[in-house]
């Protein structure tokens, strides 16, 4: 069984609510912290890349 080395967002807080990312060389996983064995959203490192990107440059201009 694989083992996930999950890290919490920065954007937390103090709240229940948090996201939670675990990467590898081929996948980025994410899942939030109120059912983090429940829905796993699956990507590629590029596909997260690209959307990371593409928040931070819609946050800069915003």
């Amino acid at each position: 069984m694989h083992q996930h080395s999950w890290q919490r967002s920065s954007y937390c807080g103090q709240g229940e609510s948090c996201l939670h990312v675990a990467a590898s060389r081929s996948t980025v996983e994410l899942t939030e912290s109120g059912d983090p064995a429940g829905a796993i959203l699956r990507t590629t490192p590029a596909a997260w890349a690209a959307l990371v990107r593409t928040l931070k440059e819609n946050h800069a201009h915003g």
